[in-house]
Order: structure tokens, then sequence, then C-alpha cells
């Protein structure tokens, strides 16, 4: 039970990480960018080539693969969403899709669909405690996680950026009229998000040990259900249901359940949109329409 639990706990930190991703987006333009599971497989890859091709150090390499992650979500942003900002919510909503698949199967068509092994940058070694046993890959990846989500509230509780953002979440035509650049503030989101996801897809390709361009789609929408969980729009919501997520995902699978860890998550998703749709830590808004 323990072992399963701290699994759980491995693999709910990327979720987490992707979740945050969503809910960032989500909290400061109300849409829900579902591009955002396939800048983690961007993420992946140019991780596997910065370490493959180039022999870099794996921090470094997930460093850069970050910094390339964020300049794509920037791009992403600045090329697809700006220009429908004002459009409907329908519109950004299939735009988004729409990036998705462009950046699916630019991948397959430039790198090809076969599954590809990621280097293994660093050695495993086992450490036994008890009842469970974890690797060092694996507290490398929760260590990892945990900071950049520490760094990350760190950002949005405590700097000048973090406050324009949580300004332009409430009401970015008064932060406008406050001197607030809006644009540049919804650029940055976007690249704090992306970079997140580049992470997660580079330590999840450390831990499985594989890659493909259509690894983004299941833990996108995985994580797109963690964000729901934990309350869309709140950053400790999405932190928390990425947690259980991976819980629940592993325990399904301790218990037998494999082929349906996916169908569960997806049932929570509706459970959750019948009982609370807020989430866990959601407050209900009346919203106009």
């Amino acid at each position: 039970m323990l072992q399963q639990l701290v699994n759980g706990l491995i693999l709910g930190s990327v979720y987490a990480l992707l979740a945050l991703g969503y809910t960032m987006v989500y909290g400061i333009i109300k849409l829900i960018n579902f591009a955002h599971g396939d800048i983690y497989m961007m993420g992946a890859f140019m991780g596997y080539y910065l370490i493959s091709q180039f022999h870099m150090n794996f921090f470094l390499a997930l460093l850069l693969a970050m910094v390339g992650s964020a300049i794509l979500g920037v791009v992403i942003e600045y090329l697809a969403y700006r220009p429908l900002r004002q459009s409907t919510r329908i519109a950004a909503l299939i735009t988004a899709i729409g990036v998705s698949f462009l950046l699916e199967y630019s991948m397959v068509y430039f790198v090809g669909a076969d599954t590809r092994a990621f280097p293994q940058a660093i050695s495993t070694v086992k450490f036994d405690l008890g009842p469970i046993s974890v690797t060092n890959i694996q507290l490398i990846i929760l260590g990892v996680s945990l900071f950049l989500m520490i760094a990350l509230q760190f950002i949005v509780k405590q700097t000048k950026m973090g406050k324009a953002m949580r300004a332009v979440s409430v009401d970015s035509d008064a932060a406008q009229l406050m001197g607030i650049n809006v644009d540049r503030t919804i650029s940055f989101t976007f690249a704090l998000g992306s970079a997140l996801a580049g992470a997660g897809g580079v330590l999840i390709g450390l831990y499985y040990n594989s890659i493909q361009p259509l690894m983004g789609m299941t833990p996108g929408l995985k994580a797109f259900v963690a964000a729901v969980l934990g309350g869309i729009g709140i950053i400790p919501g999405a932190a928390l249901g990425g947690f259980v997520i991976g819980i629940l995902e592993t325990f399904s699978t301790a218990i037998g359940l494999s082929d349906f860890r996916d169908g569960i998550v997806y049932a929570i998703l509706i459970v959750i949109l019948l009982i609370r749709p807020a989430g866990i830590l959601g407050k209900n808004v009346k919203e106009k329409v």
C-alpha cells in the first residue's frame, strides 16, 4: 500500500506540473489550452535531442528544454490565441484543438511516429526503505517537481509580474487602466505554464525511458481532469488534483484495473462536474451569459 502511494506521488507530481499550466492560462484568459499536453511532448523531445545529440548534463538539458518550451508557448499564444482574444470561447477552444493536432503531426512528419528510447543520462540507484523501494530517478522527479511548484507559488505571490497576473485574472480591463501590460502578462503566463509542461515531459521521459509524438494526448487530458478536480484557475487546487489523479491511477493498477485506469480518471471528471463543478478548492461563482 505504501509503495503504491509513493509511486502515485511520483506520477502525480508530473500531472501537477501539467495541471498548473492549464489552470494558470484558464485563470488569466478563461481558455482551456488543449495544446498544453503537446508542449509537454515537445519538451520531452527537446530533452531527448539535447542529451543524445549534444551529450548535455541532464539538469542542463532540463533547463534548456524548459526555456524552449516557454518560447514555444509564447509563440503559440501570439500566433494562435491572441488574434482570437475578443472572439467567442468556442472559437478559441477549437483553435486550441487545432494547434494540438498541428504540433502532434508536425512531429510525426519530421521525426516519425516510432517510439524512441529516452537516453538514461542518470544511472539508476535503488534504495530500500523498509516496506517501500524508491530509485534516485523517482526522488529526482519528485524533488524537481516540488521545487518548480514552490518556485511558481513564489513568482505568483511575491513578484511584480505575479501581482500583474493576479490583477489580470480578476479584471483585465481594470488592470490595463492601472498601467499593467496585459499582453505581456498573458505571454508570461503562457511561458511559465509551458516551461512547467516541458519540464514534465523531460522528467517523464527519464522515468519511463520512452517518448513518441503522441505521448502528450492522454497525460494532457488527465492533467486537465486534475485541474478541474482541484479547482481550475486555482494554483494549489491544480497541484492537489495532480497528486490525487496520480495516486488513483497507481492504486487502480495495483488492484488489477490497469486496463480501466484511464476510464476511472475520466469517470472522476464526470462525477466532479455533477457533484462539485468548482472542484475541491474552488468556489461556485455565478457567471453572466
